[in-house]
C-alpha cells in the first residue's frame, strides 16, 4: 500500500491549478468533489486508473480491504479493477480531487 501514497505531494493550500498541471501530464483529467461529513463511496471498481488528493479535511479510502488516511495534498493513485471505498472522516465537508486515466 505504501507505494501507492505519495505523502504531502502537493503543499498545502492545495491548489486545483498545479494538481491538473501535473496529472495532465501524466494523461489524467481532474474533478472535484465535495463532501459532507459520514459521507460514503463503497465499492466502486473502474476500468481505468485513478488519482486522488484531498484539498480541505481528511479521507479514510480503502483499497482492497486496506485502509489509509489521506491528507491534504497526499496524492493516492488506484489501479483500475481496485475495489475501494471513500468516506470523509471529518467534522466538516471535505474537498477533494480525483482524475482518471
Amino acid at each position: 500500500m505504501t507505494q501507492l501514497i505519495i505523502r504531502q505531494k502537493f503543499s498545502t493550500p492545495v491548489r486545483r491549478d498545479e494538481v491538473e498541471g501535473d496529472w495532465d501530464i501524466r494523461g489524467f483529467d481532474c474533478h472535484s468533489f465535495s463532501d459532507p461529513p459520514g459521507k460514503e463511496w463503497n465499492d466502486f471498481i473502474h476500468q481505468t486508473n485513478e488519482l486522488l488528493t484531498v484539498v480541505v479535511g481528511q479521507l479514510e479510502l480503502t483499497i482492497e480491504n486496506k485502509t489509509i488516511l489521506v491528507q491534504p495534498g497526499d496524492e493516492v493513485f488506484i489501479l483500475k479493477g481496485a475495489i475501494h471505498s471513500v468516506k470523509n472522516c471529518n467534522n466538516n465537508h471535505t474537498n477533494w480531487l480525483f482524475g482518471y486515466d
